[in-house]
């Protein structure tokens, strides 16, 4: 049944490539990718939850970013091997818009978590007489609700402006995911007002976090350089060294939805596309596991308590 703004009842996915001898290993290697995201995050908020000194901001932030990859990965990645194996990877027009309101949801809620806990470290290191107070559980709790907030006026805003939208005849989108830019392109209407909507929310959503994690990083700096023991500069690094890595991956989001369509072409987008939707949710786990002595120790105490049990 087409909707009352479309005669299209489904989209057909065109995925990544259409050569038959990349088909399979590429589906074998995306399902590698999406069973090491879920195993990497689900683990991480297993441990959190398991042991108690982990119970702190820093890590009930991480607990929820963990949880957000979990979620934006199955939003994603679960279709995305059917373009390997099938004719046509078809989805539904409701499918379609369902999956971009949780892959709209979950990107900018990521954001601006990355942003919660810039100012976690923040107060950590340059405010820490005063850390337990200003990073009360209720604190928390509001900066937690104001993340998936924004997430929810994110999605609502993009999803509200391509579901305004008549599609006709056209219905293969030029990508393996139902994303914004690649159902701009296949409207019947003029979609300058709905350009200038991706523009402005994606500027709110993914800029308004970059400009706040640059600031609290810039004053964290400062505040490093002025410690004067070595050792208390390398530890203060050390708190902060994971989350400016991830940090650094989510500018490719960024590029991809403020630049001009003739500076990237959709299929080359769709590389940006592949890094931050595939490949980060996959290396989170390992940067906060492998660079963090509390979740080592967290995670050899379970399995301990597992041997023993």
């Amino acid at each position: 049944m087409a909707t009352k703004n479309s005669s299209v009842t489904e989209f057909i996915l065109a995925g990544l490539t259409d050569q038959p001898g990349l088909q399979i290993p590429l589906f074998f290697l995306f399902l590698c990718f999406y069973v090491i995201t879920v195993v990497g995050n689900l683990g991480l908020i297993t441990l959190i939850g398991l042991n108690s000194h982990l119970h702190t901001p820093m890590y009930f932030f991480l607990f929820n970013l963990s949880l957000i990859d979990f979620c934006y990965s199955t939003t994603i990645t679960p279709k995305m091997p059917m373009s390997f194996v099938s004719k046509k990877n078809i989805i539904l027009h409701t499918g379609c818009m369902t999956q971009l309101f949780f892959f709209c949801f979950f990107v900018v809620s990521e954001c601006f978590i990355l942003s919660a806990m810039a100012y976690d470290r923040y107060v950590a290191i340059c405010k820490p007489l005063v850390y337990t107070v200003t990073m009360s559980p209720q604190v928390c709790f509001l900066l937690l609700l104001g993340v998936y907030v924004m997430g929810f006026l994110g999605a609502v805003a993009h999803t509200g402006s391509i579901m305004s939208l008549t599609f006709f005849t056209h219905n293969l989108v030029s990508h393996f995911v139902c994303d914004v830019l690649p159902l701009l392109v296949l409207s019947c209407n003029s979609t300058h007002v709905n350009e200038l909507v991706v523009f402005i929310v994606v500027a709110i959503d993914i800029g308004m976090p970059i400009v706040t994690i640059f600031i609290f990083y810039a004053l964290i700096l400062s505040s490093i350089l002025h410690i004067s023991s070595t050792e208390g500069r390398s530890k203060a690094f050390r708190t902060c060294s994971s989350h400016i890595i991830v940090v650094s991956f989510f500018g490719s989001g960024a590029f991809v939805y403020l630049k001009p369509p003739s500076i990237l072409p959709l299929d080359q987008g769709k590389v940006f596309s592949l890094f931050y939707t595939i490949v980060v949710p996959l290396l989170k786990p390992l940067i906060y596991s492998l660079r963090n002595k509390d979740v080592k120790v967290a995670l050899r105490k379970t399995l301990r308590r597992k041997t023993y049990s």
